[in-house]
């Protein structure tokens, strides 16, 4: 039987601009589902720099790594810290514009 050999293979190597980091964490909040939220955070930190990320937040780089991961679940207060840290802010809206448009 033949072996395969499968590759690590880290996504943040493809959200190295700013505008494709944006896309990713605006369709991860338009998803709703907090594990994909936590795992694009995880690409962007890991995009920019995970050690400079830890160094910005205050935050050991393992407990970074552990809860922006897809099984990870941040804490507000982590979520917070790493957007101020990667110079992102979220933006909310009321459902109710989604209505409006759709009618």
């Amino acid at each position: 039987m033949k072996k395969t050999t499968l590759l690590d293979y880290d996504s943040a190597s493809h959200f190295g601009e700013q505008e494709a980091q944006a896309e990713l964490l605006e369709d991860a909040l338009s998803s709703g589902d907090a594990r994909y939220i936590a795992h694009a955070l995880g690409i962007i930190a890991r995009a920019r720099g995970m050690t400079q990320l830890a160094n910005d937040t205050g935050i050991k780089r393992q407990a970074l790594y552990r809860a922006l991961s897809t099984s990870g679940n941040p804490t507000l207060e982590t979520v917070v810290r790493v957007l101020n840290a990667l110079g992102l802010r979220m933006k909310l809206e009321t459902r109710a514009n989604d209505a409006l448009a759709e009618a």
